[in-house]
């Protein structure tokens, strides 16, 4: 693909870099920025213990996040429009639902793996009833998690917990795709 083609990707066609996560950042910054001087004032250096932990945490996350944002942005340019459209497209209806529900229950990792994956569908084309099916299937049913489920919390309750929860997510993405069926990221 060439640079070229990169402006035929609805992603790439952007009124301005970053607008959208202009004000979510400020947010994050202003409330670590808070919490950093309460943890002075407590004194202690308990501000230099939460940025060292904060470093740590950053150190054990980035190289997932890092390959997480390279998969959305590779799924971006590399699948066929068409065959986005067909399978999880806003006009792939039923069957586009269900793909999401079940690729979400399967998707392992937590969000820093599925998130840049949805926003990365989303800004292809995919449907949001697709994406609303993906993500709550991913919350509720989370196949990877499962034996460690069962080990900790025992069989029953996990039957009666995904028992419970078996049907939100394809009801979750028909609500979304009759709501929200013109929703543009």
């Amino acid at each position: 693909m060439k640079a070229k083609d990169l402006q035929n990707i609805p992603a790439v066609k952007r009124k301005k870099k970053g607008e959208q996560m202009l004000v979510p950042t400020i947010i994050m910054a202003s409330i670590a920025l808070i919490l950093v001087f309460i943890g002075y004032r407590k004194g202690d250096s308990l501000h230099i213990t939460g940025m060292q932990l904060a470093l740590t945490m950053t150190i054990k996350v980035l190289p997932l996040l890092i390959f997480a944002f390279i998969v959305a942005g590779m799924i971006q340019v590399l699948l066929p429009q068409d065959l986005l459209n067909k399978w999880v497209g806003a006009e792939s209806g039923f069957r586009g639902i269900m793909i999401g529900t079940i690729a979400g229950g399967l998707t392992p990792g937590g969000p820093y793996v599925s998130l840049p994956i949805i926003a990365g569908l989303l800004k292809s084309g995919a449907g949001v009833g697709t994406m609303v099916a993906f993500l709550t299937s991913w919350s509720l049913w989370a196949v990877a998690r499962l034996p460690m489920e069962f080990g900790i919390l025992g069989w029953k309750f996990t039957l009666i917990r995904l028992a419970s929860t078996f049907f939100f997510p394809p009801i979750a993405g028909f609500i979304a795709q009759t709501f929200f069926a013109n929703f543009n990221r």
